[in-house]
């Protein structure tokens, strides 16, 4: 199965790049895109002011890179996005070409904005995942207007990355109550189903919530208790325990 993940990531990371096949023009940084993963993992698990400005420096090189032309800059982006982003899309979409389709036109809309990126206002990651969820948001809502059957099967398509202490036993088991509740979440109504996503999958605060969606916040709460509540209610009738 992780193989599988690791395969698909490569296919969507291959495709993406197909759309940016401008000369690269490297220019030869003293530190290796693996020297710079391995500052940006450390500086995310630190904490503190220093640690923030340390990652919002890293986002400002990358991003300044990929700016004048550095292809091997926007790769890095590409990759270290591209699950994260096609994950949010299967969530509401169900479906593997269309999430596919959906994280390319995220990084396209990216890479034609990366110009108004500004590191002192946040880090990449948020200004990346905002852009992200906000046209994720917008094609959900324009298919909910004209539904398509179009479907997939969930343990095909979306990525997972078992815990190092998981047990083959109980990654197997954790793997399937984890597809069982997405698909109980696919049968909410889509005003609830996105409420649920974003709070208690993408874990973003109320506020977040109300800035994406456009809505009060005592309606982002109500759809998100009675999301919660109707989702209950399916995984009963399933007989999935979502503990």
């Amino acid at each position: 199965m992780l193989s599988c993940c690791r395969r698909r990531q490569d296919d969507i990371v291959g495709r993406v790049l197909k759309h940016f096949q401008s000369p690269s023009r490297l220019r030869g940084w003293k530190t290796s895109p693996e020297d710079r993963e391995a500052k940006r993992e450390a500086c995310e698990k630190a904490t503190g002011v220093g640690a923030k400005l340390a990652l919002t420096s890293i986002d400002a090189e990358l991003v300044q890179r990929c700016v004048e032309g550095d292809q091997q800059a926007w790769a890095e982006i590409v990759r270290q996005y591209s699950r994260r982003i096609y994950n949010l899309a299967y969530r509401f979409t169900s479906s593997h070409s269309a999430a596919e389709d959906l994280t390319q036109e995220v990084f396209i809309r990216v890479y034609r904005s990366l110009g108004q990126y500004d590191s002192t206002l946040g880090d990449l990651s948020n200004w990346l995942m905002r852009l992200a969820r906000n046209l994720v948001i917008d094609d959900y809502r324009k298919r909910q207007r004209t539904p398509t059957d179009s479907g997939d099967d969930l343990a095909n398509h979306e990525y997972h990355l078992p815990a190092a202490s998981d047990s083959p036993q109980r990654s197997l088991e954790r793997q399937e109550r984890r597809l069982q509740v997405l698909a109980a979440i696919d049968k909410l109504s889509h005003d609830l189903r996105e409420c649920v996503i974003l709070r208690d999958i993408e874990e973003l605060t109320y506020q977040e919530i109300v800035d994406l969606l456009k809505i009060p916040e005592g309606t982002v709460k109500s759809r998100i208790n009675r999301g919660r509540i109707e989702l209950a209610k399916v995984l009963r009738r399933m007989k999935v325990n979502p503990d």
